[in-house]
């Protein structure tokens, strides 16, 4: 539900060799690694490790409430945002396996006046970001009524005449609309609305008994008050009627519920193996392409391993979970801060419990040899990235997207900072750099060096002053927002999930960051005043508008 800052893909061949499980020295490590991303007294998150369908490790730390200081347990109730999706997979396909529906039914079956615009849209395209429809969450309007409680119906009417972005099953664009179409399909077959549904269905039968459907006024036990990155700190996280993200990203729930329903998926209790293993399968596009997605569930690898995997960003919230099969390891993740992300995180602790862990040991380089990789390099779709010499650092840029640091494990051999992404470079019979490859979690990408060298943008200064009449904060989309303070005679930024940052100026209104190819643009009033900025970044075009 946020905008995401890409991250470039980068490769390298390691020993992945598991190391025998020491489950107390494990959970020692696990309580290191989190208290370095999540403080006492700060914000804070619930975790749960289970491995061959037992717990194996369950703590919280930091805050569930910094106003009444509450500590965070872990059977505090968090959003999980889209983590959502596959409860509504999972309900679509036991109606599919019930004759209800076919999963090859176009959607005009169920909704007889949506406008399709002459396509021929399935419930498959629904499940599987395929379908072209433009998510409501993209749409401009959207943000105007977020507050605002709407039916279904309602909801839909403001996306439904949106221009179809592209023929459905040629392309793969995450789509908040398709998952709230299913939830109203699922509405119409079974006479019931959605929360009924999967409170009949899924968390009454399973026990998940601090699990329901999103809500701000029912008294809900042990929740988690939600947060968010504001101009001076962080701030309580902004309002978004749960009847908005529907079917889509409306539920909570805890770490330990949400390892009860996993463990349901696949003791066969909610769809049959078959169709559950269908759900597992990578979709693919009419031109062969695979999408990395199923039916509500990202399919990727971590170390080798094959993944099971969703992750969920919603107003005060960011969750993630991941299970490895072959291992039988499932890791949850939850944070109370949208200025927190799990994701990263989650995975380590993931290839911890396979004995497979992040390398992170790393050599220095000279600037001279760093400087050998350093240019511009294109792949056969025609992506670019720059790879630039920082002092003792190298730093990549993919067009359109970020910029992340580049560590050494060996000459010629990289690991990207706060990923499981690696680059190997390859030189021809003179010694000369001519490419490296890529390995985002198993998909491999092969870059060439080009004859460019990499340019750097020139900055102006600007004063104080006037960099004073930027700060404050900016909402692009329902829960996502970029803050902007002044250090010194720096400008600086921090989105919603993301690092804070410096902004360097390219004119007295415009200013671009280096850690990612983007641009902000400040827009004055009639009045003189800064109310308005619009980001731009990989293409888009996005206005935000002043909030504080």
């Amino acid at each position: 539900m946020t905008v995401i800052l890409s991250v470039i893909a980068l490769f390298l061949t390691v020993n992945l060799a598991a190391q025998p499980l020491n489950i107390k020295k494990l959970a020692v490590d696990y309580d290191k690694l989190l208290l370095e991303q999540f403080k006492p007294g700060e914000t804070g998150f619930a975790a749960l490790v289970a491995k061959d369908g037992q717990v194996i490790y369950t703590r919280g730390f930091g805050m569930a409430n910094l106003e009444l200081n509450v500590p965070m347990q872990p059977d505090m109730v968090f959003r999980i945002g889209s983590i959502t999706k596959q409860f509504t997979a999972i309900a679509i396909l036991q109606l599919m396996e019930q004759g209800k529906l076919s999963l090859q039914d176009e959607i005009t079956k169920f909704i007889p006046d949506y406008p399709t615009q002459a396509y021929s849209i399935t419930i498959e395209h629904l499940l599987t970001h395929t379908s072209g429809i433009k998510s409501y969450t993209n749409v401009p309007d959207y943000i105007k009524n977020v507050r605002t409680d709407m039916t279904p119906e309602e909801l839909i009417n403001t996306f439904k005449n949106q221009p179809m972005e592209f023929a459905p099953g040629t392309k793969w664009n995450y789509n908040n609309s398709g998952y709230f179409l299913l939830g109203y399909i699922i509405e119409k077959v079974t006479g019931k609305s959605y929360a009924d549904y999967i409170q009949v269905n899924f968390f009454t039968p399973l026990g998940m008994t601090s699990t329901c459907y999103g809500s701000d006024t029912k008294i809900i036990k042990n929740r988690a008050y939600g947060y968010q990155q504001g101009a001076e700190g962080i701030v309580n996280s902004n309002y978004c009627s749960m009847t908005q993200p529907y079917s889509a990203g409306s539920i909570m729930s805890t770490v330990g519920d949400l390892f009860k329903w996993h463990q349901a998926l696949y003791s066969g209790k909610l769809v049959k193996p078959e169709t559950l293993e269908k759900a597992f399968t990578e979709y693919k596009l009419k031109d062969g392409r695979g999408t990395g997605y199923g039916y509500g569930f990202f399919l990727s690898q971590l170390q080798g391993s094959p993944t099971v995997e969703h992750g969920g960003g919603i107003f005060g919230y960011l969750t993630s979970s991941v299970y490895l099969p072959k291992e039988d390891v499932f890791v949850a993740l939850f944070s109370n801060s949208t200025a927190k992300a799990p994701e990263f995180t989650s995975l380590k602790m993931a290839a911890m419990a396979i004995g497979k862990p992040l390398q992170t040991e790393t050599i220095t380089l000279d600037e001279p040899t760093l400087d050998q990789y350093t240019g511009i390099y294109l792949n056969e779709a025609g992506r670019e990235v720059t790879v630039r010499r920082e002092g003792t650092q190298l730093a990549a840029t993919l067009a359109g997207s970020g910029t992340r640091k580049m560590f050494p494990l060996e000459k010629d051999k990289f690991i990207v900072e706060d990923a499981f992404m690696y680059a190997t470079f390859t030189r021809n019979a003179g010694g000369k750099v001519v490419s490296f490859v890529t390995d985002d979690r198993g998909r491999l990408d092969t870059w060439k060096v080009t004859d460019r060298k990499p340019e750097e943008k020139k900055t102006i200064t600007v004063s104080e002053a006037t960099l004073d009449r930027y700060t404050g904060e900016f909402e692009l989309q329902p829960g996502f927002t970029i803050t902007f303070t002044r250090d010194g005679n720096r400008l600086m930024t921090q989105a919603t999930g993301q690092g804070k940052f410096e902004v360097f100026a390219e004119s007295e209104t415009k200013f671009f960051l280096k850690v990612v190819d983007a641009q902000v643009e400040f827009v004055p009033d009639p009045d003189g005043k800064f109310n308005k900025m619009i980001l731009y970044q990989g293409g888009n075009k996005i206005e935000g508008k002043r909030i504080k």
